[in-house]
């Protein structure tokens, strides 16, 4: 049986028809609305790969249900920028050339947004302990703090 879950994605108004409304929201954005930022790292909401806002607050896609977002607000990285007018962080991240193989760069950079909403001025520890549930292999997470630092000066 399907089930038609209505929310709003990127600012849009979204309707998406289904056969399991449980399903987990990353694969909702990703098979059904085509956005790719969101990406499927270890399907336990550990490595914050997957990263997205709903309603303003950071979760984890790969186990929030699509249901669970009814009547919501959810915000990817693609909704955060765009390439003629990135979000600070997105420029940050280039700036700083925070990503080396890019894989966590979407967690770090949803992350740091919603951190950054009631942080305003944070230290580097500040930051370091706002990203730390966030897993990155490649070694770039010294770029990765000045980037949200960088983007957090330039937000005010």
């Amino acid at each position: 049986m399907t089930t038609t879950v209505n929310l709003r994605v990127n600012g849009k108004p979204t309707k998406l028809t289904v056969d399991d409304p449980d399903m987990p929201l990353l694969l909702a954005l990703r098979n059904d609305l085509d956005l790719h930022g969101a990406r499927f790292g270890c399907g336990l909401a550990q490595c914050g790969a997957c990263t997205v806002h709903v309603d303003g607050e950071a979760v984890r896609s790969c186990s929030f249900p699509l249901s669970a977002a009814a009547g919501k607000s959810v915000t990817t990285l693609e909704g955060l920028g765009t390439e003629r007018k990135p979000h600070p962080l997105q420029k940050a991240f280039i700036d700083e050339q925070a990503a080396q193989c890019g894989y966590c760069i979407n967690g770090m950079i949803m992350q740091a947004a919603a951190f950054l909403k009631k942080t305003k001025r944070p230290t580097e520890e500040q930051i370091k302990t706002a990203l730390a549930d966030n897993l990155c292999r490649c070694g770039t997470h010294l770029r990765i703090v000045r980037a949200v630092k960088r983007a957090s000066e330039a937000m005010g």
